[in-house]
Order: C-alpha cells, then sequence, then structure tokens
C-alpha cells in the first residue's frame, strides 16, 4: 500500500464566500425605488449583496423602447449604524434585452459608392496607403516627373496603397474573371486591344484604361489580361460576295396578238383608236 504525503494531496482552490445580504439594506426598497423616476419604474425583481453592508435592488424598468431592461439601485451603510444611503442608481440590460447592435466606426461600415454629391472623406495623418511626398515612393515613373519638375504632392500613394488598389481592381469587375471577360474570345484581350491606354508608373505593366466609346469598360481602369467582344482586333469574316448576271431581255420574237371590239362597245361612226403599235 502506498501512502502520499500531505505536501503531495492535490490542493483545492478555496471558494470565496459570498457576501451575506445585510438586512438593513435588504429592507430599504422605497429608498431604492426614489432614486429612480416614478414613471419609469416597476415591480421590485430582486436584491443581490454586493458585498459587506451593499446591496443591490433591482426594478422593472417601464420606459418604451427599453424592454427586458432593469433598474440597478445600489444602497450602503456604514458599521454600526442603521442609517441606509444610495449610493447609485444605472439602467441595465437584463437577459432578454433589447440591445442595439454593436458599434462599428464609420471607417470600417464605409463601403465603395457610399460616397455621394457634396459629401467629403478626410483621410487620416496616419492613413498606410499615402506616404509624404518627400518620402521615395517606390514608384520611379512618378519620382522622375514630379521632382524634376517641381511639382512634388505633399502625399503619394505608398507602396501598400498602389498593391491594395492592384489586388482590388484585378480581383473586381475589370478583372480577368469578370463575366464579361470570361464570355470575350480568348484572344481579345485589352492589352492587345488598339484602345488600350496603359497607366503610368509601376502601374502600367498591369493596368490601363479603356478609350472604346463602345465597350462597356470605357473610361474606366482595366487589368491587361481582361477583354471584352468590343477588341479593335475582333473582326468578322466578311461573306463572300453574291455574283449578280446582268438583266438580260430578249425581243427577238414578237408575239402577234389579235384585238377584237365587241358590238356596241364603242360607236361605229366614230374613228378606230390606235393601239400604240405603230
Amino acid at each position: 500500500m502506498t501512502t502520499t504525503s500531505a505536501d503531495q494531496q492535490p490542493t483545492r482552490a478555496k471558494a470565496e464566500p459570498r457576501a451575506k445580504l445585510d438586512s438593513a439594506c435588504a429592507a430599504a426598497v422605497d429608498l431604492a425605488r426614489s432614486a429612480v423616476d416614478a414613471d419609469a419604474i416597476g415591480e421590485h425583481l430582486e436584491a443581490v449583496a454586493e458585498g459587506e453592508r451593499v446591496v443591490t435592488h433591482y426594478f422593472a424598468c417601464t420606459l418604451g423602447g427599453y424592454k427586458g431592461w432593469r433598474w440597478a439601485v445600489t444602497v450602503a451603510r456604514v458599521a454600526r449604524s442603521k442609517q441606509v444611503t444610495i449610493c447609485e442608481s444605472v439602467l441595465l440590460p437584463g437577459s432578454g434585452a433589447l440591445l442595439a447592435p454593436v458599434w462599428v466606426p464609420w471607417t470600417e461600415r464605409l463601403q465603395p459608392g457610399d460616397l455621394g454629391v457634396g459629401d467629403l472623406l478626410p483621410t487620416t495623418e496616419d492613413d498606410d496607403r499615402l506616404a509624404p511626398g518627400y518620402v521615395l515612393s517606390d514608384d520611379p515613373a512618378v519620382e522622375d516627373v514630379s521632382w524634376d519638375l517641381g511639382l512634388g504632392r505633399p502625399r503619394v500613394m505608398s507602396r501598400l496603397g498602389r498593391e491594395d488598389a492592384a489586388q482590388r481592381w484585378y480581383d473586381g469587375d475589370h478583372g480577368p474573371q469578370a463575366p464579361i471577360s470570361t464570355a470575350a474570345p480568348r484572344d481579345a484581350r485589352c492589352g492587345t486591344c488598339g484602345f488600350y491606354l496603359p497607366l503610368a508608373g509601376s502601374m502600367r505593366s498591369v493596368f490601363g484604361a479603356c478609350g472604346n466609346l463602345f465597350a462597356p469598360d470605357d473610361g474606366r481602369v482595366v487589368s491587361a489580361d481582361h477583354g471584352c467582344g468590343a477588341h479593335s482586333e475582333v473582326l468578322l469574316e466578311s461573306a463572300a460576295p453574291v455574283e449578280e448576271l446582268p438583266t438580260v431581255f430578249d425581243d427577238s420574237e414578237v408575239e402577234s396578238v389579235a384585238v377584237s371590239r365587241a358590238a356596241g362597245s364603242v360607236d361605229q361612226q366614230s374613228p378606230p383608236e390606235p393601239y400604240g403599235h405603230g
């Protein structure tokens, strides 16, 4: 038989003793009720001990739109005193309370297309899509033009901003997987179209603008492997012309036709009418 020493026996965490409900604070229901407007408070629900000589009274809330909410009024008394005083009152949601949805910052709620006419959308100072203009933008084509001409902007798109925009464009309605692109002929890609206007800078190798008036993407940025049926080199095969023979009139033979007049149709005394045969 094996034995275990006392220091080897498992120890159990001791549960903290629950606070004892103070009788004087628990009886102060009317005092607790007086802390809330009489028109907004309902029946007394329960009294809960919060600590030594500290009790919270819960009342039903009768305010419109606050179904399931409860008024919580905390009262307390000092040691060796029978006088109970109010500590605080607050409106708290119950287990079945109607709650508002979790608040989401507007920067996370904003969606493409939400900005309307007259709206302003300021950018923050720490927007990671932008970089100060005096810092190299990792785009030589942009830097050569802006700094050589002295037209440096306060902020330019950072590498992260360009990569984010490129991925969004490529995965959107103007990339290779768009329905209009997959339905177009395989060789009808924007990069080989005469209406394709490549962008400047590092975006040039992948993106350009469509300049075809009749294309659905006219005036929009498209990827080089995007496509549509309005490609400049998509030509319809012309049908072979139908040879039309000249019209031939055969008047070598003339058939004589006798014309007679029934009696009474023309006055016998009238001269005969010419028939136009010569």
